[in-house]
């Protein structure tokens, strides 16, 4: 019954409270970003480089290939195109996230110095 109660009072606190509602906003805020990357800027770009589209960008290793008894093996391919929009995806995450902790520094140290 200890560790009921022990894992009980962690989850209750404030900080795991708090570290919940973050990652919950923050899966929210990366599927915003995917689609930000993949529908609104992507797009954009693969017109200026002449229609490409870099979800279907990829470098075939092995073509597909039906076995002997019918059964289809799909091609084995790198998919730089998806790696791409990976990328800025991150990017993206990280300045924000950057930029959020910047303002809260900021705003942190005319608190301090505020109070002095």
């Amino acid at each position: 019954m200890g560790l009921l109660k022990e894992f009980r009072d962690f989850a209750m606190k404030g900080n795991a409270l708090d570290m919940a509602v973050g990652i919950i906003i923050g899966v929210a805020f990366g599927k915003i970003v995917t689609s930000l990357v993949d529908d609104i800027i992507m797009p954009p770009i693969g017109m200026l480089l002449g229609g490409v589209d870099f979800k279907n960008l990829q470098v075939t290793l092995k073509q597909a290939t039906s076995s002997a008894t019918g059964e289809v093996i799909p091609a084995v391919a790198m998919h730089y195109g998806l790696f791409i929009n990976t990328v800025i995806n991150f990017l993206i995450v990280a300045f924000t996230i950057f930029m959020v902790i910047k303002t809260i520094n900021r705003l942190s140290q005319m608190r301090s110095a505020a109070s002095r």
